[in-house]
């Protein structure tokens, strides 16, 4: 039987339709756009935006969000015809199996474990860093650091043990996802309203301090000053991505990490009650919604602080810094960014790791998976055992390895499953047209095909050590296919 075996888009629907047996559905519309906005702004928009504008960009970093953006429409539109069409669980590993068969879409399922698993590992890490330092270090080394790593400390060696934070963290939000979606969606729609309002308001105070001179030149010019860095180097902006329009598409690759999470609304469809309907607005909304306050935030953040500031003031303590220096008075803004931040690493891990149990729930109901991803819990009807395994993995991951993960390997896996949606679209227009879709995609093949250059181009501008170690992935799960999944297929045993 061939390896491009597709599911029946009849079979789908009536396994959407059984209320009774699968998920619960329980989701808004509201509360998938608190959703989306939950997984996109995380520490990216406090973190990249320092170092885009920095390294690359210059006050025009406002282009390269929009830039990034564009390419994220062309995905999101994709993403929404499907997701009205196709309301399960699953996302773009459930819509290729139905345009591209079932190698392919075991391939962008076990891809998806390096946005959703990784990420979530990744980003505890980060919160456990960040914890510790609100706390002023008050947490002994040997335990927020993985045993990799070590530290001379006050003239002594320290040894790290294991990250507990971490885990701390991933075990509380794993357990608040077992209780049940709709407890962990009223949760993030808190969080989500804390960090936007401190979003709000830094772009309210901040507009008056901008000083226009921050933002002429707009462009980096090729003649800009050398910035100085940390450890006392300069940083030269000579090379042709480090200035003008061509350092503008540069700050949009690295800006485009912020953007990551919207596609994750898309696994909670057979959780929402109306997803024809609700599910393009989710997904569209969200993505608009984050898009307008990254480029307001971007403008003042740039107007407030010279970018060239930003290479000495990195990574989380950018907009800490730019408020201290430089608006006077309000150093409780500072706080309450550094509050900010910590929720929104939060509500980035509740949503990843709720992406993640839901793509291997859909991949167990199809054999692909052993079935214990896939059994529910008697009173809440949450994948419960896939949420205790995922811990167990992801906190093993956050707790043993150093915080250096490269977060490239999660934009790669994410870049890969929008290429295959946006081929999905084109495939699924030809072979089931008139198949009932609550959203079209504008503009089709223009949009899908954009999206595939766009998305493509990104993968093909990543290091080449991420490319090695995300193609050994996928060989690895290339082996599990052919050694299990293929041969537990339900839709090959029927």
């Amino acid at each position: 039987m061939s390896l491009f075996i597709k599911k029946p888009l009849s079979q789908l629907l009536a396994q959407a339709s059984d209320s009774s047996h699968g998920l619960k559905r329980t989701l808004s519309a509201g509360n998938l756009i608190a959703l989306g906005i939950g997984a996109i702004i995380g520490a990216g928009l406090f973190v990249r935006t320092a170092a885009a504008a920095g390294e690359h960009a210059g006050p025009a970093v406002t282009l390269s969000f929009i830039f990034a953006a564009i390419g994220c429409a062309f995905a999101g539109l994709c993403y929404a015809e499907f997701a009205s069409m196709i309301p399960v669980a699953g996302s773009a590993y459930t819509y290729a199996y139905v345009t591209m068969g079932e190698f392919v879409a075991w391939a962008i399922g076990w891809a998806l474990v390096l946005e959703y698993a990784l990420g979530a590992a990744t980003v505890s890490i980060a919160w456990s860093e960040f914890l510790n330092k609100l706390l002023g270090g008050s947490i002994p080394y040997e335990w927020c650091h993985s045993p990799f790593q070590k530290a001379l400390i006050g003239g002594e060696m320290h040894h790290g043990i294991m990250n507990a934070p971490a885990l701390v963290v991933l075990l509380l939000l794993s357990l608040l996802l077992i209780k049940g979606t709709q407890e962990s969606a009223i949760v993030n729609s808190i969080i989500v309203i804390i960090k936007v309002a401190i979003v709000v308001v830094f772009i309210w105070v901040g507009w008056e301090f901008i000083n226009p001179a921050n933002h002429s030149p707009y462009f980096i010019p090729a003649d800009a000053k050398p910035a100085l860095l940390p450890d006392g180097r300069y940083y030269s902006y000579e090379s042709i991505w480090d200035h003008g329009l061509l350092g503008v598409i540069a700050g949009a690759g690295v800006v485009f990490f912020a953007f990551i999470g919207f596609d994750a609304i898309s696994t909670a469809a057979q959780e929402t009650k109306n997803p024809k309907r609700d599910m393009p607005i989710g997904i569209l909304g969200s993505l608009v919604i984050c898009t307008i306050l990254y480029i307001l935030f971007s403008y003042v953040l740039t107007g407030v602080a010279p970018y060239t500031d930003f290479m000495l003031q990195g990574k989380e303590a950018s907009v800490a810094y730019a408020i201290d220096t430089y608006m006077h008075g309000y150093g409780w803004l500072s706080t309450m960014v550094s509050i900010a931040i910590l929720a929104g690493f939060s509500s980035v891990i509740l949503v990843m790791l709720m992406g993640q149990s839901r793509v291997f729930y859909s991949m167990s109901m199809d054999g692909l998976l052993p079935k214990v991803f896939a059994e529910l819990h008697p009173t809440f009807r949450t994948p419960y055992k896939s949420n205790m395994l995922l811990f167990v993995f992801v906190g093993l991951i956050a707790t043993l390895l150093p915080g250096d993960i490269t977060g490239d390997l999660t934009s790669i896996g994410t870049l890969f499953a929008f290429v295959l949606v946006c081929l999905g679209i084109l495939v699924m227009r030809k072979s089931d047209p008139t198949a009932e879709r609550g959203f079209k995609t504008p503009w089709v093949p223009f949009v899908p095909i954009m999206g595939i250059v766009v998305c493509s181009t990104m993968i093909v501008g990543l290091d080449t050590i991420t490319q090695i170690v995300a193609g050994g992935w996928l060989l690895i799960g290339i082996v599990i296919y052919f050694l299990y999944s293929k041969k537990n297929s339900v839709l090959r045993r029927k």
